[in-house]
């Protein structure tokens, strides 16, 4: 899909320079322009496009609250926090939710789909691409079409990846993909992109309940962005600042295009993993080809406490990297490189930071 770069960008690009009104007439346009920007960054055609008004974690509660209904069998891939919160999430909504474990730093083969699906005759999977908390990226090839052999949904949590790893929604066959804005599009946190492939509208159509939240319910929300070709009805007040920002982010993604913000990504953190294994630290992740790209995961040096690192960094060089999340708290140190910052220049800042540190922190000889 081509990118609609001039679309987005027409009418200036300064998302605070005005707040439209909640019902103003201007508002369809930017949702439209909004949607033909998550189409491009998704690669998807799909009619069910839109941005949640909240984080991504308001997207993951969207997917699950409109694809599930009590006693629904779902089977989430757990490798990170993000599949521990979908399983924690899943079971609030009663649904039958099965489990398939990896340990942190370790990715899922199909192998280990299939024989999830086998076992436990799912109606939808989740599998996280982009795991934040480990630095994990998830190999998504050929997992649509395996689940739709076995008669289940694929549900995709893109947040941490999207515009930094490619992704296929169409060509891979996902039914549900959500993002969020904060990370490669560079935009405020509080709006978060989501689509569903029409194998999935088909299952929210046939739904025996309403969907437990009336904020997160597609029907409506369908109709708000006009994606279901009937006059929009109103539904919340959107979060007009967000929005325009979300689209900015979105038209500058596409002016740089897919391919050079992959390729972007990825020769920095290459550049990246390659400086850390100079200075004698421990990649998290030990398969190249399953490191996030924007987010890298390095073991806490031996005799170093994380905290202090990461103080020394903020203090002495107005850098700030983060400690682990969920499964690795205190087990390493989180880099990102998103977007605008995924840069040469900060590879060789945040390296030279890092090598400061390791001199000047206090280290245990215990």
């Amino acid at each position: 899909m081509c990118p609609p770069a001039s679309r987005l960008r027409e009418g200036g690009s300064s998302w605070a320079t005005c707040t439209l009104k909640c019902c103003s007439v201007l508002l369809p346009q930017v949702m439209d322009e909004i949607k033909a920007g998550i189409q491009y960054a998704f690669q998807t055609r799909n009619r069910l496009t839109l941005a949640i008004s909240g984080s991504g974690h308001c997207a993951m509660e969207a997917a699950l609250f409109n694809l599930l209904e009590q006693g629904d069998p779902v089977l989430v891939a757990i490798n990170g926090i993000w599949g521990q919160r979908a399983a924690d999430i899943a079971r609030r909504l009663g649904a039958n939710v099965y489990e398939l474990l990896k340990p942190p730093g370790k990715y899922f083969t199909p192998q280990d789909i299939e024989q999830g699906l086998v076992q436990h005759k799912p109606l939808v999977l989740f599998i996280t691409h982009g795991e934040s908390s480990t630095g994990v990226l998830q190999p998504l090839e050929g997992l649509g079409r395996l689940c739709h052999r076995h008669g289940c949904l694929l549900l995709v949590d893109a947040v941490a990846s999207l515009g930094g790893a490619p992704i296929f929604m169409d060509h891979q066959e996902i039914d549900v993909l959500y993002s969020g804005s904060q990370k490669v599009l560079n935009a405020p946190p509080g709006s978060a992109p989501i689509s569903f492939s029409e194998r999935a509208r088909e299952k929210l159509l046939r739904r025996k309940t309403k969907p437990p939240s009336f904020y997160l319910d597609m029907g409506w929300l369908a109709s708000y962005w006009g994606c279901d070709g009937e006059p929009r009805r109103y539904h919340h007040t959107a979060p007009i600042n967000s929005f325009f920002s979300l689209r900015e982010g979105l038209a500058m993604l596409a002016e740089l295009g897919l391919e050079s913000s992959w390729e972007r990504h990825r020769a920095n953190c290459s550049q990246l993993c390659q400086g850390l294994l100079d200075m004698g630290l421990q990649l998290f992740v030990e398969e190249e080809k399953a490191r996030l790209p924007t987010i890298t995961t390095v073991r806490v040096p031996e005799g170093y406490d994380w905290k202090d690192i990461t103080a020394f960094l903020m203090d002495k060089h107005g850098m700030e990297i983060a400690g682990g999340l969920g499964p690795t708290v205190g087990k390493v140190l989180r880099i990102g490189l998103m977007g605008c910052n995924s840069t040469s220049g900060n590879v060789e800042r945040v390296l030279g930071a890092l090598q400061d540190a390791l001199k000047r922190c206090h280290r245990s000889r215990l």
